[in-house]
């Protein structure tokens, strides 16, 4: 949870989650909207299963969902057409409900203040672009790998970066499973710093099977960190009122 206000009254952070909040930030809520669509209605929700007639069947329409939609990165050196979007269509695939959820979380949280702050068009070709170029990067790192990758992690990655740069002081609600999942505010600097630690450290002992794509989260993470001080570090127009908020690989 963000929190933009201070004792001493309403920062400009504050202001501009406000207008987020009464603009609708139709972006993140529309990527939101077709993530959660696009999984409703793929062999991964749960639903719909009956269809297939068995586990096995449902396992292979699973896998097949995989290898059309996700990056397998031995394909993508080949330069086919169809290799090269899969890092456009795998950031709208994710592999389960948790793998959902968790990277929905984050863009819901985090994603409306960037997007006010970009501005709608801006924010939607950074979202795609650092999201494709965290996939590439990940595939680069593991060329020779046959598994498939897909999610909105390393978008929602490349989200948290900006905000860490456009957003610093803004004031978060965390929970820290070592501190028992307590409630506790923190600089978003601090947060999203500590993050990205995690992510760095857990990188280094990332293997290239099964799992979670850290290099993936590092890489957009950077990214979006990169864009966000180049496009902003002038100053942002934002629209207030007068009257003055993963990649995952697949087996």
């Amino acid at each position: 949870m963000i929190d933009g206000r201070q004792a001493d009254g309403r920062t400009t952070a504050g202001r501009i989650r406000d207008a987020a909040v009464s603009s609708g930030a139709p972006v993140t809520y529309g990527l939101i909207g077709v993530c959660g669509v696009i999984f409703l209605i793929s062999p991964l929700s749960g639903f719909g299963g009956a269809a297939y007639g068995s586990e096995d069947a449902l396992l292979a329409a699973q896998a097949a969902y995989f290898e059309r939609w996700g990056v397998i990165p031995a394909e993508l050196w080949e330069g086919s057409a169809h290799a090269l979007l899969t890092p456009f269509t795998a950031l709208f695939v994710h592999g389960s409900w948790l793998h959902l959820l968790g990277n929905l979380l984050f863009l819901y949280v985090f994603g409306a203040m960037a997007e006010e702050r970009m501005g709608r068009l801006r924010f939607a070709l950074f979202y795609v672009g650092c999201g494709y170029a965290a996939l590439v990067c990940y595939a680069a790192a593991h060329a020779d790998s046959g598994q498939t990758l897909v999610g909105a992690s390393g978008a929602i990655s490349a989200v948290l970066g900006a905000f860490l740069y456009l957003f610093p002081k803004t004031r978060v609600t965390s929970l820290f499973p070592f501190l028992f999942f307590m409630p506790l505010r923190f600089p978003a600097w601090m947060v999203l710093v500590f993050w990205f630690g995690l992510q760095w450290a857990a990188a280094q002992g990332a293997g290239s099977g099964p799992g979670v794509a850290y290099l993936a989260h590092v890489a957009g993470f950077a990214a979006g960190f990169l864009c966000a001080w180049v496009g902003c570090r002038g100053g942002a127009r934002v629209k207030v009122p007068a009257t003055a908020t993963e990649g995952d690989s697949q087996p």
